[in-house]
């Protein structure tokens, strides 16, 4: 399908790629967060980017940042995002917007604002008129600040994204809704290019294929594989066939692999995330990726060229060196083509299964030779044999033409990155000899030892072979060869280690706020907590009772029965069996619910990790009666005939593996019950009498029958290999008079920043399971700020400072743990004080807090 050429005031993309102010551009960009940073943090941390050699950065702005209850709007402090992309105006970088309204970003909710939820005929990122409402009023606020800022108006904003990753979810109107977008943006005077990207290659899924809106790619490759070059070649012919340049909006932080897709044709690349940050207070996903239910971590962190802290690691020289050869080739590169090498090219190295190469604007070729493996090795590339360094891809340069430098000669093979040219001298970059035909003349040229350049002079011009460290710092390259460097950066000496001055512990806890009585648990949103925790309590006759059973509860879950605290319950919805054959007559029930936060991917393995969930106690139920149904199952599918066989669940035999087999029987119960399928490994398939299917899986095994007889039809593939089903009923009668109490964020960041009676208590503190302490600490002056470490066990801390939740830990038993260091928390330089919220947890081991280690983030 072919569009016609994007022209906005200045910005156009077509199918060479894209323009500003009619010249052409590669444009690398940086993901780099205002809500993941400290405001005073922003301007050193655009100046780091574009000191690595990128020209942009692309910003999401999470709705449910800036509206922190409905109608409750604030864009002050670190919420100025208007502030921040003035800055990155000042600093000389483009910005590429992405407000939503879902972002992903492993952030609470996807930035979707919890109190959605409770609407149960709002339908989130469909197009349906009661989410397009909100999302207009988020619009309403946001875009008239990228509209002020956009490139035709003197700004940095060069395009702006629409949803994200709309082709990882099951959006019923894809056209309807982006349309919907788009006409809403349009409105609000949004002239560049809005871009949709796709997370898993599908652009009509991702763009509804709606006029005006761009499709781009998010390639998220194994940086070993040796097939990125074919697939990301296949994406820029199918995106050149709509007119448009191959964006790739997001992509790994290897440099490595950059060059490929520069190599296949990428005309925007933005590996995600090259400047980490933090997810302060209550703004942390849960549920992300892979494995039900991973929380993500208070630091943020992918391993890109900035650490969280701010830190340059390794590849932010590959950064630089990179940006110098893009820079270097300029519009040669920017209006290449992409395709695949017209010289043989072979490696005694793992390589690309099929290497790719842009057909350069003058003349010429670049291509792309990825050392995949641990050790040098030699290619072969136009008839030479060239060093090529392990875990490298040197961009190389075939029969390119130097008019433009001033000469008539023509470069025939140039083995390592051109870092920069000038009438008269070229230079390269490489840490392994550097192989260069001019003309009929070949040359190599030693990898420079001890810091100096190595020259030499072939037909006239002077070849300047620099070590990787110094190319990156290249400023001037003169046309007799000499060359001239930024100064090195100054490397701060390690800071000895700090230790806490003082701890004390308040006499006085966080109160909470009555949110009345309630026949059964409401969810925490229905109460006024977006973000934070809250507490229900009720008492139970257990008299006869074994065990409960908890259903639905949302996500981490702190539940003692009769003064007895159980362990942490950290999950999204699946039924839980409790049991309490310890328990008997009536028993105080208490239940505190923290929100880490809420899913940010739409899982459909459990319930709460369904995007737009709610999170809250669930449902208690006691279990009055434990039946085995797992015989007496008739069965129906392949030859089975009529009369129905009847066999028990699971046990038909068949040939036929894979082939679906339905099994069915009626269930009675005088009370609602809930059938428990243990021992599923695939999907199964259940109907109750006539209703639709309901999926069962191995994470949540579970169905909840209404009182009554049902006839129940269980469908599942035939698989010998897959052990045996067994089916349980549960008769339960469910726990009611609830009473509940809140503790939001805005709660417990107000009192944690109140001073209050406290007392000094030294190190190692022991706590009970479910008991919590508040505790002031004294830290030393500090222009880094600090690291936190907390030794000890079984424990969850929570910490704030300056006003502002930092963020939290689990020490101990917990669930899995996704993003940066799981087990330190971040005091920025400036923010005043430490409160921190210790509570006990049950598991193997007493809670203790032992040490407090305080470490520099220069460290």
């Amino acid at each position: 399908m072919s569009h016609p050429a994007i022209v906005n005031s200045g910005i156009e993309l077509d199918a060479r790629g894209i323009w500003t102010d009619g010249s052409p551009r590669v444009v690398l960009c940086a993901s780099l967060f205002y809500f993941r940073l400290p405001r005073e943090q922003w301007r050193s941390r655009l100046e780091q980017v574009r000191a690595s050699g990128y020209t942009c950065v692309d910003v999401y702005l999470p709705w449910n940042f800036h509206e922190t209850a409905p109608g409750r709007w604030s864009f002050e402090g670190r919420r100025d995002v208007a502030a921040f992309l003035d800055l990155a105006q000042e600093t000389g970088l483009y910005v590429i917007a992405r407000p939503g309204p879902y972002i992903c970003s492993e952030w609470d909710g996807g930035a979707l604002p919890a109190w959605l939820g409770l609407d149960p005929d709002l339908r989130v990122r469909q197009h349906e008129p009661r989410f397009l409402a909100q999302v207009s009023a988020w619009f309403d606020q946001v875009l008239p600040i990228l509209a002020d800022r956009q490139y035709p108006e003197g700004g940095p904003v060069i395009m702006v994204q629409l949803e994200n990753e709309l082709d990882f979810f099951d959006c019923e109107d894809r056209t309807g809704y982006l349309t919907a977008l788009r006409d809403q943006v349009v409105h609000h005077g949004i002239t560049v290019p809005l871009i949709a990207c796709a997370g898993q290659g599908d652009l009509t899924g991702a763009t509804g294929d709606v006029p005006g809106v761009v499709p781009a790619c998010n390639f998220y490759p194994d940086d070993d594989s040796p097939h990125i070059e074919p697939e990301v070649r296949r994406y820029a012919e199918m995106v050149a066939d709509r007119g448009v340049p191959l964006l790739i909006t997001e992509t790994n932080r290897r440099h490595r692999t950059l060059r490929r897709l520069l190599a296949s044709g990428a005309s925007l690349i933005a590996p995600y995330l090259q400047s980490s940050g933090w997810n302060f207070g209550y703004t942390p996903s849960s549920g992300n990726w892979g494995n039900p239910g991973n929380f993500m971590s208070h630091g943020y962190d992918f391993g890109g060229y900035v650490s969280s802290t701010g830190a340059e690691r390794p590849e932010y020289t590959e950064a630089q060196v990179f940006a110098r050869v893009i820079d270097a080739l300029g519009s040669r590169l920017a209006l290449a083509t992409s395709t695949v090498p017209r010289v043989e090219v072979t490696a005694d190295f793992p390589t690309s299964s099929s290497p790719s190469a842009l057909d350069l604007h003058e003349g010429g070729q670049l291509i792309a030779v990825p050392n995949l493996g641990t050790a040098p090795g030699r290619a072969v590339v136009n008839g030479e044999s060239v060093a090529v360094a392990p875990d490298s891809c040197p961009l190389m340069l075939v029969d390119v033409p130097l008019r433009s430098w001033g000469s008539d000669a023509t470069l025939t093979l140039a083995s390592a990155d051109l870092v920069a040219a000038t009438e008269g001298a070229l230079a390269f970059s490489s840490d392994v000899p550097v192989t260069v035909v001019l003309g009929g003349t070949q040359v190599e040229i030693p990898a420079p030892a001890n810091g100096a350049p190595e020259r030499t002079i072939v037909d006239g011009l002077t070849l300047v072979v620099l070590a990787p460290s110094d190319a990156a710092r290249l400023q001037v390259l003169d046309r007799d060869g000499t060359v001239q460097l930024t100064d090195a950066p100054d490397r701060q000496d390690t800071t000895p280690p700090a230790t806490v001055q003082a701890v004390r512990r308040r006499s006085v806890a966080a109160p909470e706020n009555p949110a009345g009585s309630h026949e059964l648990p409401p969810t925490l949103e229905s109460l006024g907590a977006y973000r934070g925790r809250g507490t229900y309590r009720t008492t139970a006759d257990l008299t006869g009772v074994d065990e409960l059973l908890l259903v639905g509860a949302a996500d981490i879950v702190d539940l003692s029965i009769a003064g007895r605290v159980l362990p942490t319950a950290a999950g999204f919805g699946a039924a839980q069996r409790i049991g309490v054959h310890d328990v008997t007559g009536s028993a105080a029930i208490e239940a505190l619910v923290e929100i880490w936060g809420h899913a940010n991917f739409d899982d459909a393995r459990l319930p709460a990790l369904r995007l737009g969930a709610l999170r809250g106690l669930g449902t208690l139920w006691t279990v009055r009666d434990v039946r085995d149904v797992s015989a007496l199952w008739t069965v129906h599918g392949q030859w089975a005939g009529v009369p129905a066989p009847t066999r028990e669940l699971g046990g038909w035999s068949s040939t036929r593996v894979g082939i679906p087999i339905t099994y069915t029987r009626g269930i009675q119960s005088k009370t609602v019950s809930a059938l428990h399928l243990r021992g599923v490994v695939e999907p199964v398939r259940v109907t109750v009498d006539d209703g639709e299917p309901t999926t069962v899986h191995a994470e949540d095994p579970w169905l909840l029958l209404p009182a009554g007889s049902h006839q129940v039809s269980i469908t599942m593939p035939h698989h010998p290999s897959g052990g045996g089903l067994r089916a349980e009923l549960l008769s339960l009668e469910q726990v009611t008079d609830w009473s509940c109490a809140v503790q939001d964020d805005d709660l417990l960041t107000g009192f944690a920043a109140e001073a209050g009676p406290a007392q000094d208590i030294p190190l190692p503190l022991a706590l009970k399971p479910g008991e919590e302490a508040w505790l002031d600490v004294d830290l030393p002056p500090s222009g880094d700020g600090f690291l936190i470490r907390l030794d000890g066990s079984q424990i969850r801390a929570t910490g704030w400072a300056a006003g502002e939740c930092l963020g939290r830990i689990w020490v101990g038993d917990r669930p899995a743990f996704s993003g940066g260091d799981p087990d330190a928390l971040w005091v920025p330089a400036g923010w005043s004080g430490l409160t921190l919220l210790i509570r006990g947890i049950e598991g193997q081991g007493d809670p203790e807090l032992r040490t407090l280690r305080l470490e520099s983030p220069n460290d």
